[in-house]
């Protein structure tokens, strides 16, 4: 990949053309820069062993953003999310919630919500029209009814989730604007009192805690957390679910109809399929940027940090260092090993990894046995957003 000039390089103000191809930007990083400290005086780290590092080094480096995020938000309702919920936060609170979401999204649970996402998925296919935006019509319905019954709330009651979520998380760009502030605040003012009314009736009336993860959280609230503690976290829980494993399913389908021999060995060799969605996540990792604070100076490749200082890391450029992956800028659906930090790492390994790696397999093995010859039917629309890699539009023609 070719070298761009990247010595003015600024989240803030990006250069034209990143949406559509961010990592020739990330490439040139990685290799003349991998600890860049940007116009704002915070660092975007771009290598993979830094990257790794940082994630498992809880001591030097903090997930908790209650000084960055106190500047960026002030006393509002994104504040209080932001900084109670799981992702960013350190001990205590961490492994207190942690351990609680853990126990909750355990494997007999993941497991038992299989057949009915078998079911919703094959509801989908054949609802679906002949040429259809994949994004809005499949991608995007099957995790907001996987977390919407991991919660077990009522379908009627599901249409505002989605917006609520991708509101929250739009606020978490590097450089949100007023729009976004505003709608980000809304949302999580309206998401918490709608949770408030879930939680108080699912109290009343508790679910079975083997399957309903909010009755398993609200069985642990009373002896580990705190009332806004649950809520916030319930809200974190569907955020997560929704905005990245869209992205997945989403990624992959892009991918499979732009490599089309990738496409061809995957449906000729089903059993590749889970190496395959290790490699859409490390290829087209849907969560872009991580972030931490430092807890004191550091050093980095050779450089120093100052401590409290805000870093972005860019997990959409580890995951093709060429230090760490052989061919970094091809699909290779078998790749192995595949160390991709497309999850995090270390403490802050993604909660949910297991059931957004199921809904991928499911969904991606049941399209390519009903569409195996799908083709794109105009050109992709990717998201103008940072953290998140994903489509918005992604028309279809479906052909069996």
């Amino acid at each position: 990949m070719s070298i761009v000039d990247t010595s003015h390089f600024d989240l803030n103000n990006l250069p034209e053309g990143f949406h559509e191809d961010p990592f020739v930007y990330y490439s040139s990083l990685r290799q003349t820069e991998p600890v860049k400290t940007l116009p704002d005086n915070s660092v975007l780290i771009s290598s993979w062993a830094d990257l790794n590092m940082i994630y498992r080094d809880t001591k030097n480096f903090k997930s908790d953003k209650k000084l960055s995020f106190g500047e960026k938000f002030g006393n509002t309702p994104l504040f209080e999310h932001h900084t109670t919920s799981l992702v960013f936060n350190d001990p205590p609170l961490h492994p207190r919630v942690r351990k609680i979401m853990t126990a909750a999204m355990n494997p007999k649970a993941v497991a038992l919500m299989e057949p009915g996402l078998e079911v919703l998925i094959d509801e989908l296919l054949n609802t679906i029209e002949d040429e259809v935006n994949l994004i809005e019509k499949f991608a995007m319905k099957i995790p907001v009814e996987v977390i919407g019954n991991l919660f077990n709330i009522p379908h009627s009651l599901r249409g505002p989730l989605r917006n609520w979520s991708l509101s929250i998380l739009g606020a978490l760009e590097p450089s949100p604007t007023e729009k976004q502030l505003s709608e980000g605040n809304t949302a999580v003012s309206e998401f918490k009192a709608f949770l408030k009314l879930i939680t108080d009736e699912r109290r009343r009336k508790p679910g079975n805690p083997d399957t309903d993860v909010l009755t398993r959280m609200i069985m642990a609230e009373e002896s580990n957390l705190s009332e806004t503690e649950l809520l916030q976290n319930c809200i974190f829980i569907l955020n997560a679910g929704h905005e990245t494993t869209t992205n997945l399913i989403g990624n992959a389908l892009w991918a499979l109809s732009f490599y089309p021999k990738a496409k061809e060995k995957l449906i000729n060799n089903p059993e590749m399929l889970n190496s395959a969605i290790d490699e859409f996540l490390r290829f087209l990792s849907p969560n872009q940027f991580g972030n931490r604070e430092t807890a004191c100076e550091v050093t980095l490749s050779g450089k120093t940090i100052p401590s409290n200082t805000n870093l972005h890391l860019c997990i959409g450029a580890a995951n093709r260092d060429p230090l760490q992956f052989t061919q970094p800028d091809e699909l290779i659906i078998d790749r192995t090993p595949n160390r991709h930090l497309a999850f995090a790492g270390g403490a802050h390994h993604c909660v949910g990894f297991s059931l957004a790696k199921m809904e991928a397999r499911i969904a991606i093995s049941k399209f390519l046995n009903k569409y195996p010859n799908y083709n794109l039917s105009s050109k992709p629309l990717w998201s103008e957003r940072i953290r998140f890699r994903g489509l918005t539009h992604l028309y279809a023609r479906l052909e069996s």
